[in-house]
């Protein structure tokens, strides 16, 4: 029995939509990118003023924030290279639908599929546009992996890594004073630092590091 509203979507229609929203999640990681390079401007700054006081406790745990957040951004920028990798996988496709008469299965597509949806940031769309394409049979209906999880190898920066950031962030501070380590450059004035002003600059790092979180998990 013929039903009307059963009619078969049409590929060419079909793969303008995925592209479409392919390229709007591109610019949600593109504004994911630029809000955390935003914040990092901020942390390299407290940085610099906590190495100056010669807190370099708290210049540290920033330096580690700031870490974390640099592997964020390059993982969401390989994430934006996938993205349009999808969405000329898709223009070739459909162009081979033309030949053939209906969508082909690629496992190329389904290879990065099946990495953008353990990315948290575009994790639900993802998911949904999968849904889409295993439908259109474009590819296999995946096995639910276990979910990849960074957050390991982001508690887990090498220290060394953490050292380098201070010293590319210090270097001109040490460049001025020498050799002599940092919290002798202080002034004595300066290093007089009261309990209350301590408690202030820990708040700082905390909603420094506060904020930072708060634009991954965005």
């Amino acid at each position: 029995m013929w039903v009307p509203w059963a009619k078969p979507v049409d590929p060419k229609e079909q793969v303008r939509k995925w592209k479409t929203d392919l390229r709007a999640e591109g610019r949600k990681l593109e504004r994911q990118v630029r809000h955390i390079q935003t914040e990092e401007l901020k942390v390299k700054k407290s940085i610099k003023d906590a190495a100056k006081r010669g807190d370099m406790a708290s210049a540290k745990v920033l330096a580690k924030e700031l870490v974390r957040s640099r592997k964020v951004v390059n993982r969401l920028q390989i994430s934006k290279v996938q993205l349009n990798s999808v969405v000329m996988q898709m223009q070739e496709n459909f162009a081979q639908a033309k030949v053939m008469g209906h969508m082909q299965k690629s496992a190329e597509i389904m290879r990065v599929m099946n990495g953008l949806v353990k990315l948290p940031e575009i994790a639900a769309s993802m998911q949904s546009l999968q849904m889409e394409m295993v439908k259109a049979g474009v590819i296999e209906d995946l096995v639910d992996d276990a979910m990849e999880n960074d957050e390991s190898e982001l508690e887990d920066e090498a220290e060394e890594e953490v050292e380098k950031v201070l010293a590319e962030i210090t270097s001109d501070l040490f460049e001025k004073a020498g050799s002599t380590p940092l919290a002798r450059v202080v002034a004595p004035a300066q290093a007089q630092v009261t309990q209350e002003a301590e408690e202030e600059d820990d708040s700082e790092v905390l909603a420094m590091q506060a904020r930072l979180e708060s634009l991954k998990a965005s």
